[in-house]
């Protein structure tokens, strides 16, 4: 009888778990897809001008990326492909997002649920590198125009999460790093790890704009890696 109820008690646990993996799977694949922007709406909202880009592929850390980037895996896993290509641009073992998320206990089932915030995505950055993370948020506009004045720095890794509705008129929030900063035009580069979006310049303000937004109770910024 009690092996019984024991088998029982598996059984009802199991589905438990698998009904609520089922429900996370559905809700990350739903806000993946209410996110969609149109290839109209990003080819007019940023700047791709051929001699921009290729003035800013020539900046320090751009250089570094070797003008590739391995795309995300999913919708969800932006912030791990963000990091792999930030820490392969500096030579770091942990350089595809597998190696990132290892030991991190994150992002198990291959998707990140409904993705990371800016600081789980620092303690995801923390754990398979010994170099020095840091939270940047709530910055002022002029905090974030010093900050991309140090852009170009090759000690220096951006990551920025910001929200694309601010910037595409549709979407939600993201992680890429940032490639550099072309400072006469004040235009930065992202390095979009989503391959619907690709590398893009854009207006500092624009940007700032699109980071100066809640993710939950919490106001998006950057993760800096040195």
């Amino acid at each position: 009888m009690m092996q019984l109820l024991r088998r029982t008690h598996l059984r009802v646990a199991v589905g438990l778990v698998l009904t609520a993996i089922a429900i996370l799977l559905g809700a990350t694949a739903f806000v993946v897809n209410q996110s969609k922007v149109s290839p109209d709406a990003i080819a007019s909202s940023v700047t791709r001008t051929p001699e921009l880009m290729e003035r800013a592929w020539r900046l320090p850390v751009a250089a570094r990326f070797g003008r590739e980037l391995t795309w995300q895996s999913n919708g969800s896993r932006c912030g791990p492909a963000a990091l792999a290509n930030a820490y392969r641009s500096l030579g770091e073992l942990a350089n595809t997002e597998s190696k990132v998320l290892a030991s991190t206990g994150r992002c198990w089932s291959g998707f990140c649920m409904l993705g990371l915030t800016l600081d789980e995505l620092a303690d995801v950055a923390r754990v398979n590198t010994g170099r020095k993370i840091e939270v940047l948020r709530d910055l002022t506009e002029e905090q974030f125009r010093q900050h991309m004045l140090r852009a170009n720095d090759p000690t220096r890794r951006y990551i920025v999460n910001f929200h694309r509705a601010r910037i595409f008129g549709a979407g939600a929030g993201h992680h890429s790093p940032i490639g550099g900063y072309l400072e006469a035009e004040d235009l930065v580069l992202v390095l979009d790890v989503n391959p619907e979006f690709q590398p893009w310049l854009v207006e500092r303000k624009r940007l700032f704009d699109a980071i100066d937004t809640l993710d939950g109770d919490r106001k998006r910024g950057l993760l800096l890696i040195q």
